[in-house]
């Protein structure tokens, strides 16, 4: 008898996993919502919720009333991924009566450093879905609906119209500028966090007379001038103390405890120390876009083409490149190498810009690195680099096949150098497309 392979016995096992947690979920959720109509039946606390949050109804900001409140509200988390983890976790814990959850990713093992709500068993699969789990293990009172969805313009407004408040914890420009809009469309404030490397951010919009996110930022960011923790990396902590901030201003916003503050965006670093700092921020913009006097935008857009990049951090996000004949696949780049290998041809330069701290983690054979930010300061040194190939192609490569364009854009215009060429894809391409054993991160 012929002895199952490894892969087919792990295939098996995933497959059991999801059906397990697909159960598991319809279960707890068909247990909740019994449970939340059972307590929202009452204008009393049940003696099941007196006993779980005994420690809030202590404190005089919530005690009972408020407590009733938290009940009674409900929070829409867009992202459960490093922010939305903690303050689903922590929304659910608290007692939020309903929590809807969007995301419409998988999970990935680069997740797992952060995003809290998520297990190595998880991997693979929705992470709505490994959400709802892990919360309704932890809760059986929170009532939570899932959206395994992209929000776009054609459902964000049906989906978010359904709650009180919205907790942004996404992380990029297209989804911000949309939940905003349909926040504002919609009457809804919107608790917004944001985390990158050793520093985040927090800010409630459209609440009590403040801006919202067009108030403060009225067109994006170059594409080429945006930052997400797929890109730039992310310390696992940082997103998590931002996103219990993020459940606390819900637990104000929902017990009435925010009425009388002031509008302020909240700095956090932890470069040497941690270190808070609260700026305070100007009301709502009479000339502002959504939420002014005059809005000129009064349903949502194409959030794509008005930021100049998608949502997704595996999709393409700049095109700056238009000849085609600039850039070369991967598959193309290792005929190039398997060339040079062979001593029969194939001399180059193959440039990583990468910083050096990526460049550490991982590298093709024979790669130079000079960082992108550095050309300026080490011109010299890439010129040389360039003169000593007599005519031989330079190819740039980074990690995703963004920063390499600029390379190849700087090397042509500012070296007056011709033969030099984009990996298109990069190195995740390259490990996608050509070697499935090069380190991913």
């Amino acid at each position: 008898m012929e002895r199952p392979k490894i892969s087919e016995l792990r295939d098996q096992l995933h497959s059991l996993r999801k059906q397990e947690l697909e159960i598991e979920a319809q279960i707890l959720a068909l247990e909740a919502e019994e449970q939340s109509t059972a307590q929202k039946a009452s204008d009393r606390l049940t003696n099941e919720e007196i006993r779980r949050y005994s420690r809030q109804l202590l404190i005089p900001e919530v005690g009972t009333e408020g407590q009733l409140k938290l009940r009674n509200s409900s929070v829409l988390v867009v992202g459960t991924g490093g922010l939305g983890s903690p303050c689903a976790l922590y929304l659910a814990a608290m007692g939020i009566g309903r929590l809807g959850l969007v995301d419409h990713d998988v999970v990935d093992q680069s997740n797992l450093h952060r995003q809290v709500l998520h297990t190595e068993a998880s991997c693979g699969f929705s992470k709505v879905l490994s959400a709802v789990t892990s919360i309704s293990r932890l809760s059986s009172l929170c009532e939570t609906k899932v959206y395994d969805v992209l929000l776009d313009s054609t459902n964000a407004r049906d989906i978010i119209g359904g709650y009180d408040i919205v907790v942004d914890a996404t992380d990029n420009a297209a989804t911000r500028y949309l939940i905003n809009d349909a926040c504002v469309l919609s009457g809804i404030p919107l608790v917004s966090g944001s985390a990158v490397r050793l520093d985040g951010q927090l800010t409630v919009y459209n609440h009590n007379g403040g801006p919202c996110y067009r108030c403060l930022f009225p067109t994006p960011p170059a594409p080429d001038a945006m930052a997400n923790c797929s890109e730039t990396g992310v310390l696992g902590v940082v997103p998590g103390v931002i996103g219990c901030l993020q459940a606390m201003e819900v637990v104000k916003l929902a017990t009435g405890r925010k009425v009388n503050e002031d509008p302020s965006m909240l700095l956090f670093s932890y470069r040497s120390q941690p270190h808070f700092r609260s700026v305070k921020l100007r009301g709502r913009k009479p000339t502002c876009a959504v939420c002014g006097d005059e809005p000129t935008v009064t349903k949502l857009i194409d959030y794509v083409a008005f930021c100049g990049a998608g949502p997704n951090d595996d999709a393409p996000q700049w095109k700056l490149l238009e000849d085609p004949t600039h850039r070369i696949s991967c598959e193309r780049y290792r005929e190039v190498q398997d060339l040079s290998d062979a001593g029969v041809g194939g001399k180059h330069l193959l440039l990583d810009v990468r910083d050096e701290v990526q460049f550490t983690i991982c590298q093709l054979p024979h790669s130079v690195n000079i960082p992108i930010d550095q050309f300026d300061t080490r011109r010299k040194e890439l010129e040389e680099a360039v003169q000593s190939l007599d005519g031989a192609p330079v190819y740039a490569v980074c990690r995703r096949g963004n920063l390499s364009q600029m390379a190849v854009r700087y090397i042509r215009d500012q070296l007056g150098y011709e033969q030099c060429f984009d990996i298109a894809g990069g190195l995740v391409a390259w490990q996608r497309e050509v070697d499935a054993e090069f380190p991913a991160y």
